[in-house]
């Protein structure tokens, strides 16, 4: 029998469910030495899996998962120095540790932007349980971009919707495998 495809460890074996009273929590890098830690005083939402190519993602993951939580509730507590921008042009202003590559959190500055006030985080960092449960997958075809075969596209959906995350992409989803196949050819993620 076929393994089935991994999506994140977060989700592969089941979607833990969030508390309706968890009040937030500690992520911390992955650094032995010094980690960065960020507290999150408050429950998240929108929790996610997220397939674009700019979302950390664990090794040999597919997706991301990410929530969102009020900006003025997430705070660095500690080794803040370690922190730099990965991209300063995105949208979302991606804070990762500069030694172990994790994304602590993502902010967006553009006060015009509808997701303004909300941070971006990845509750996988955290020991603590009772965070808002993953509830959907977004940017599915992007994953292409990353190097995921498009052929095996239809099997990432039906494993999306096995555990629970229904997957969402702008166009259908041919158009978008579509236009993420020409993108990863043209950037040379795919051979053609």
């Amino acid at each position: 029998m076929a393994q089935p495809i991994s999506i994140h460890p977060s989700v592969d074996n089941g979607i833990a469910p969030g508390s309706a009273d968890f009040a937030g929590g500690v992520l911390t890098c992955l650094c032995a030495e010094r980690p960065v830690k960020v507290e999150v005083d408050a429950q998240t939402a929108h929790n996610h899996a997220c397939g674009c190519t700019k979302c950390w993602k664990p090794e040999g993951a597919l997706f991301a998962v990410v929530a969102v939580a009020p900006r003025d509730k997430v705070a660095v507590l500690e080794n803040g120095d370690k922190l730099s921008v990965v991209d300063p042009s995105a949208t979302i202003q991606r804070h990762a540790c500069s030694e172990c590559g994790v994304h602590m959190y993502g902010r967006i500055e553009n006060t015009k932007h509808p997701f303004y006030g909300l941070d971006f985080v990845h509750t996988e960092l955290s020991p603590e349980t009772g965070w808002t449960a993953p509830g959907f997958a977004a940017f599915v075809s992007s994953i292409i971009e990353s190097g995921a075969d498009p052929a095996n596209q239809d099997a990432v959906r039906a494993r999306l919707r096995e555990i629970g995350l229904e997957p969402y992409d702008c166009l259908s989803p041919p158009l978008m495998d579509y236009i993420s196949t020409f993108i990863a050819k043209a950037s040379g993620v795919l051979k053609n």
